[in-house]
């Protein structure tokens, strides 16, 4: 199970570095690639087991802030060209902090529930 958990942290490592790389032609790409870099680097440590509860924890609380003041106001989905684009590109944005905060909270409870066990 450990392995299967370090693979899962490896792989959302890529993919999150993969979701900064392509923010290189969004108007803010700035925050995007702070944001997915954090989740990135989250995952590595995760993998590493140097990710504390404390940190992921807060990590997946300010994603799900994130997403909530993220989520327009009428959702359209996500293909450009079915609706408004402002309202896509928000849907879109807070849908990956809600990725991250899904991740983050597998992490959290994957540390706190081995944590648990060693005691």
């Amino acid at each position: 199970m450990k392995s299967l958990f370090k693979i899962v942290g490896a792989v959302f490592a890529i993919l999150f570095a993969w979701a900064a790389y392509l923010q290189y032609n969004d108007p803010d790409a700035t925050i995007w690639y702070v944001i997915y870099g954090l989740a990135a680097f989250a995952s590595v440590l995760f993998v590493v087991n140097r990710l504390t509860f404390t940190v992921v924890a807060i990590f997946c609380f300010l994603a799900m802030i994130g997403a909530y003041k993220q989520w327009p106001v009428q959702f359209q989905g996500f293909t450009i060209g079915e609706g408004d684009i402002e309202n896509i590109e928000r849907g879109r944005e807070a849908c990956g902090l809600l990725i991250i905060a899904v991740v983050m909270l597998v992490y959290a409870l994957r540390i706190r529930f081995v944590k648990r066990l060693k005691v």
